[in-house]
C-alpha cells in the first residue's frame, strides 16, 4: 500500500511526487496517457511559482530552456499604452519563463526522478476512489497495447490532479463543483517569431479583441486571439493569420501562422478540496480563465505547499495529537488555497473582459492606469503576487545602493 498515490502525471502531479520523494514520502503516480503530452498548451511560469519550486532543483531546470519576459507592453493599433515591468518587481524571479508545457514536464519529471521518484505508471486509467476508514482503494485498467486489465491499488491518501475530467472520480457530496461558463471564443497558434518584439510580451487591445503575443524558445512566439464566433473551423488559420496582420500591423509576423486551435474559457472550483483521505488540486480543484496564465501556476503552488504537510500526516501513526493538529494545517491550508483560487480567478476574469473588442476609452483608462502606481500593482498581480501562500518563498532581492554609499 502506497502512502500517496496521484492521479494524473502533469505538471502538477509530477511536481507533487518530486517533492514527496525529496520528503522521503513513497508514491505511486498514475497516468491515464500512454505517452508524455505533447504541444505547447501553458507557457509562462510566474516568479511566485518559481520561489516555490527552488528548493527541489524544478526552478533551476526550468530556467536553463526558458526565455525570461521582464517588460510587458500593451498596445492599440501600434499605439503603446504603457508598460508592466516585472523587472522592477522586489523578487527572486522579476520576470515571466516562457516555455512549452511539454518541456516543463519534462523538466519537472527529472527533477522527480532525481529525487528518487518512481516511474510514472502510464495507460493506468482510474475509474472510482473508495474511500476506507484508514486508507482508500482506488479501481481501475491499465492499458497495453488494445487490451486492458483490471487493477486495484490502496494508499493511505490520494491526491487526484488529473485536470478537469478527473472531477467524476471524487467521491461524496464535499466535493461541489461551482462554474461559470463565458461566451469568449480564441484561437492560438505558437509560430516562428518574425517580429521584433524580442523578449517583451506584447497585448494588443484592439477594437476587434485582444491578441495576445508571448515569445517562446526557439525563436517562436505564442498568440492568442479573441474572435467572433465561426462555424468555419477549417478557416480558422486565415481568420488568425488576418487577426496578427491587423492587431499587431506586421503582415511579417502574421505569415508566419501556419495552423490554430480554438478554446473557449470557463471559470469553477470546488467547494473544497479534501474529503478525509481524498485531496483535489491544480486544474481538478479549480478552473480559471487561461487569460493571463495563472492557471497551472496556481496548480505548481498547491503542491509545493501540499507536500510537507502530507509527509507530517503520515508520520503521525499511532499519535492521535499529533494526527490532529496535521489534520488542522491541512484544513488552513486548504481556506488558503480556495481563497488563492477565488482571487487568481477574479484577476483571470478581468484579463477576460479587458480582452473583448475595445472601444477607446477602455484603452485611455489602461493607459491611465500603466502611468501611475497602479502598474506596478498590475505586475504584482500578474506575477502571482496577490497568492496568500507565496509570502512562504518570498526572498526580495537586495536593493542596489544608488550612488556612493557612506558610513
Amino acid at each position: 500500500m502506497a502512502d500517496v498515490l496521484i492521479v494524473g502525471a502533469g505538471p502538477v502531479g509530477v511536481l507533487l511526487g518530486a517533492e514527496l520523494a525529496r520528503l522521503g514520502v513513497p508514491t505511486v503516480m498514475l497516468e491515464r496517457r500512454a505517452e508524455p503530452g505533447g504541444g505547447s498548451r501553458a507557457v509562462g511560469v510566474h516568479g511566485a511559482a518559481l520561489a516555490a519550486m527552488e528548493a527541489s532543483g524544478a526552478t533551476d531546470r526550468l530556467l536553463a530552456g526558458a526565455r525570461r519576459v521582464r517588460v510587458g507592453e500593451a498596445r492599440r493599433r501600434g499605439s503603446s499604452l504603457g508598460l508592466v515591468r516585472f523587472d522592477r518587481l522586489r523578487t527572486r524571479h522579476p520576470y515571466v519563463a516562457t516555455l512549452p508545457q511539454s518541456a516543463t514536464e519534462a523538466a519537472l519529471a527529472a527533477t522527480a526522478a532525481a529525487w528518487g521518484a518512481p516511474a510514472v505508471q502510464r495507460g493506468a486509467a482510474v475509474e472510482a476512489l473508495l474511500p476506507r476508514e484508514d486508507r482508500v482503494e482506488v479501481r481501475g485498467h491499465v492499458r497495453d497495447g488494445m487490451d486492458g486489465a483490471a487493477q486495484a491499488w490502496e494508499a493511505r491518501i490520494v491526491v487526484v490532479a488529473g485536470g478537469l475530467r478527473s472531477r467524476t472520480l471524487l467521491p461524496g457530496d464535499r466535493f461541489r463543483i461551482r462554474t461559470r461558463r463565458y461566451s469568449d471564443r480564441y484561437l492560438m497558434t505558437d509560430a516562428a517569431d518574425l517580429g521584433d518584439d524580442g523578449d517583451r510580451a506584447v497585448v494588443h487591445l484592439d477594437p476587434d479583441g485582444v491578441l495576445e503575443s508571448f515569445p517562446l524558445p526557439g525563436s517562436r512566439r505564442r498568440y492568442v486571439a479573441w474572435m467572433p464566433p465561426a462555424d468555419d473551423d477549417d478557416g480558422r488559420t486565415a481568420r488568425l493569420r488576418r487577426a496578427v496582420a491587423v492587431r499587431t500591423g506586421s503582415d511579417a509576423a502574421a505569415s508566419a501562422v501556419t495552423d490554430a486551435t480554438a478554446f473557449g474559457v470557463a471559470r469553477s472550483r470546488l467547494s473544497a478540496l479534501r474529503a478525509d483521505r481524498v485531496i483535489a488540486i491544480g486544474d481538478t480543484a479549480h478552473e480559471v480563465s487561461p487569460i493571463g496564465g495563472q492557471g497551472m501556476n496556481l496548480g505548481l503552488i498547491d503542491a509545493v505547499t501540499l507536500a510537507p504537510l502530507l509527509a507530517r500526516w503520515i508520520r503521525t501513526d499511532g499519535d492521535a495529537d499529533a494526527a490532529g493538529a496535521a489534520l488542522a494545517a491541512l484544513t488552513v491550508w486548504e481556506r488558503v488555497r480556495l481563497r488563492a483560487a477565488d482571487r487568481a480567478g477574479a484577476i483571470a476574469a478581468v484579463n477576460t473582459a479587458l480582452g473583448r473588442p475595445a472601444r477607446s476609452a477602455g484603452a485611455l483608462g489602461v493607459r491611465a492606469a500603466l502611468a501611475t502606481p497602479a502598474g506596478a500593482l498590475l505586475a504584482h498581480a500578474y506575477s502571482m503576487g496577490f497568492d496568500p501562500s507565496t509570502r512562504m518563498f518570498a526572498t526580495p532581492r537586495p536593493r542596489v545602493p544608488q550612488g556612493p554609499v557612506t558610513w
